[in-house]
């Protein structure tokens, strides 16, 4: 992480929208279906917001003001509160610069924790509601404002706040906070794999705020799993349940960001899944939803998803066996396979196969032992060249 001083020049004060009505910050909105295409997979509960930059026009929305505990999509909003109104010549303390792009690039809570502290808490909350014309968005409930993960937004506040950042915020803020988005890591600090939803659906160009809460056990996102205490139960919660209206207890998934050339669509897909959820499973539903998505501006990434089974399955660089691991699998978790070749024999008694795939969003190999379809060699797949084009994501 970069810790050089480096000057933020906000050219002028930000927007300030007149603020929304207590009715309309705790009422919400009716649930409401539009789009043909959003497909929410069984058990799956979703606010899905999807905003088409170029023609001004929303082209998908699923209960677009339900409130969901925002997890980390909330550092969205203490990035904002930091940087507002710092004058033209602030330049960014080394450390602050270093915290809020871990902050936003790979999640960290330890730099979210600093901020909500720092910012006010609640207070901050309050600010930038007044500021940006949130109706769904507030505060964790009495008793819990310790906790940044149960501040309340909607997939259409996640828009209107992506829609500050790219048309009202000054240039250098807008900058900053989006090219930082656009360099999210695949694995979080906490060692959690965060290329699910928009980062896995769509080809570059894209950036992403993700969020995540719920007993999901340890991330895996590195050659060498975290312990499992070292995982937290959420992203800034206690695990506890408390009273409020918003479910702060069902484990949660959210993507949000931007997609396509000049940033084109804005997508919130914010999501909750049936207690028990394993991580795998929630990243595999939000994908599939996201990828059911009218996204304008977006390419699909190419190749045919599967499934797999067994846990911490490891991505090798080549296909082959030994010290070449660039990272392991969500338990179950359904992958984009580019191509397959022949490698070294895998045996997981009674069963053996030498075929292995290329997974192009990691630049790496897992062993076809670990695809979830009867065959050795899979039908539908390319064989790999000599070397691969793709890269990891």
């Amino acid at each position: 992480m970069a810790t050089v001083l480096c000057s933020l020049l906000l050219a002028g004060a930000f927007h300030s929208p007149a603020s929304a009505t207590p009715a309309q910050r705790e009422g919400g909105a009716p649930p409401v279906t539009l789009g043909a295409t959003a497909q929410v997979p069984p058990g799956v509960t979703a606010g899905v917001a999807v905003f088409d930059r170029r023609t001004g026009a929303f082209t998908e929305q699923v209960n677009p003001g339900m409130q969901f505990r925002s997890a980390s999509v909330v550092k969205l909003l203490m990035a904002l509160d930091f940087l507002w109104n710092r004058g033209p010549d602030y330049v960014i303390p080394a450390a602050d610069r270093t915290r809020l792009e871990a902050m936003l690039r790979s999640s960290n809570d330890f730099a979210a924790n600093y901020y909500w502290d720092a910012l006010g808490r609640n207070a901050m909350i309050s600010r930038m509601v007044s500021r940006l014309g949130l109706v769904d968005t507030a505060p964790p409930p009495a008793g819990q404002e310790g906790m940044w993960g149960y501040t309340a937004m909607s997939a259409r506040d996640t828009v209107t706040t992506y829609r500050y950042i790219l048309d009202k915020a000054p240039a250098p803020v807008r900058d900053f906070v989006m090219t930082n988005l656009r360099q999210s890591t695949r694995c979080a600090s906490d060692s959690f794999d965060q290329h699910f939803g928009i980062a896995s659906a769509f080809d570059r160009p894209w950036a992403v705020k993700q969020g995540w809460a719920g007993r999901y056990g340890a991330g895996t996102c590195s050659p060498t799993p975290a312990r499992a205490a070292a995982a937290p139960a959420s992203n800034g919660e206690s695990g506890a349940p408390a009273a409020a209206d918003v479910d702060l207890t069902r484990p949660a998934l959210h993507t949000t960001g931007t997609v396509g050339s000049g940033d084109r669509s804005i997508v919130a897909v914010l999501t909750l899944h049936p207690e028990g959820t394993t991580y795998g499973k929630a990243y595999t539903d939000i994908g599939r939803l996201t990828r059911s998505l009218n996204v304008p501006g977006s390419v699909a990434a190419s190749g045919k998803w599967y499934g797999t089974w067994s846990s911490d399955v490891n991505v090798r660089r080549e296909p082959v066996l030994g010290d070449n691991v660039l990272t392991k699998l969500p338990a179950g978790v359904e992958v984009l396979v580019g191509c397959q070749k022949k490698g070294q024999l895998v045996s997981v008694p009674p069963y053996s196969n030498d075929w292995w795939a290329y997974l192009p969003q990691y630049g790496g190999y897992i062993s076809n032992i670990y695809i979830s379809h009867p065959d050795n060699q899979l039908p539908d797949v390319p064989l790999c060249g000599n070397s691969q084009s793709g890269s990891s994501r």
